[in-house]
């Protein structure tokens, strides 16, 4: 792990040392022995993690008429050099990967139901992106039953991409360019790790902060809707389900280890706060989410955020690239930067006392 690296060599002696790129410092290449500490001149790496919300590629349920053109070969195609430019990248799965089969899940009130089965070929859009992890945890991991978790479990082992956030799987652990990324992912829904139990939250990330350098955990809570943008630090409810304090959850899993905390589930951008110098966005919002989804105003515009962090974890900078869906949800980006002014309209609204600051650009910075 990067915290116990020394570097062993003249770099006079080699030709090149280290590899320096928007992708970090590739420590794997010094050869580095694990025992020892980096030396002054590589203590201040850059660590870059890039996340974005909600993703359902279209699905095959209730029949093939929302699935996109040309089987989703182009639905990532605008934005993927930039997903790409990360150490890791990490968006949350809205939906199963499942061809066929399982048991659509039934809810009491008809018009608030959506199953999502996405196609198993699909999951290869989200390689091809650069995605490295994703959160299976939120309300539709579970559309099809057992048959859809299992499959969605095993078409992403296929892939190389890692998950979390089912009983079965609370976490795993990612490694890049020779840094080890640790994600815990937690939602208020069945045969997930719960969002409401904040011992089992700290414990698994006091476990992932042993195993990795950078702790990462990703949550599905908060209302829903334009009408819920507002961080409320407050038990939130929404049509009788309790959503979760993501204020509370947030700063307790930082306070047992995490350095980064990406929220999703209210289908809209919240704002950004900083914590013991540990990053928090409370929603990135729907990032690609086609044929089933509202997309209109505040629902159609995302942020896709890239942090910085040094080795411990501790917040450098963040950049937003804002998005927008456009045709039936196909990510695009904005060219009037809407995600951006909503999160500097958010920052004011619910933490006016936040040491944080964000530019007409898009860059997330601490105050002096």
């Amino acid at each position: 792990m990067i915290k116990n690296l020394a570097i062993i060599v003249f770099c006079g002696f080699i030709s090149s040392c280290v590899s320096g790129n928007d992708k970090g410092i590739a420590i794997d290449q010094l050869n580095l022995s694990k025992d020892s500490v980096l030396t002054e001149e590589h203590k201040d790496i850059e660590i870059s993690v890039i996340g974005v919300g909600d993703i359902m590629m279209g699905t095959n349920y209730p029949n093939t008429s929302y699935l996109p053109p040309n089987k989703g070969n182009d639905i990532f195609a605008a934005v993927e050099h930039i997903l790409k430019n990360a150490t890791v990248t990490f968006g949350n799965l809205e939906g199963v990967l499942l061809n066929e089969g399982g048991t659509a899940k039934q809810c009491k009130n008809p018009d608030l139901c959506y199953a999502f089965r996405m196609p198993e070929s699909y999951v290869d859009h989200l390689v091809k992106a650069g995605f490295d992890m994703v959160s299976i945890a939120n309300n539709h991991t579970g559309d099809f039953g057992p048959l859809g978790r299992r499959r969605t479990v095993e078409v992403l082992n296929a892939s190389g991409i890692s998950y979390a956030g089912i009983l079965e799987y609370p976490k795993t652990i990612v490694e890049k360019d020779g840094i080890k990324f640790g994600m815990a992912a937690f939602a208020p829904n069945f045969g997930t790790v719960s969002i409401h139990d904040y011992e089992n939250a700290a414990k698994l990330v006091r476990e992932l902060k042993e195993e990795s350098d950078i702790v990462i955990v990703s949550f599905h809570g908060g209302a829903e809707g334009a009408t819920n943008q507002n961080v409320k630090c407050k038990t939130e409810m929404f049509y009788g389900e309790n959503r979760g304090n993501v204020c509370q959850f947030a700063r307790e899993v930082i306070d047992a280890g995490a350095d980064i905390v990406f929220g999703h589930g209210p289908h809209v951008t919240r704002s950004v706060d900083i914590y013991n110098n540990r990053f928090i966005i409370y929603s990135l919002g729907n990032f690609c989410t086609y044929g089933r989804f509202n997309i209109k105003g505040e629902n159609g515009i995302a942020p896709i955020v890239k942090v910085f962090v040094n080795q411990q974890g501790e917040f450098i900078r963040a950049e937003v690239t804002p998005i927008i869906q456009i045709e039936r949800g196909v990510p695009v980006i904005d060219e009037q930067n809407r995600a951006i002014k909503t999160i500097q309209r958010l920052l004011k609204e619910d933490f006016p006392g936040s040491k944080l600051q964000i530019s007409d650009e898009g860059v997330i910075t601490t105050k002096d």
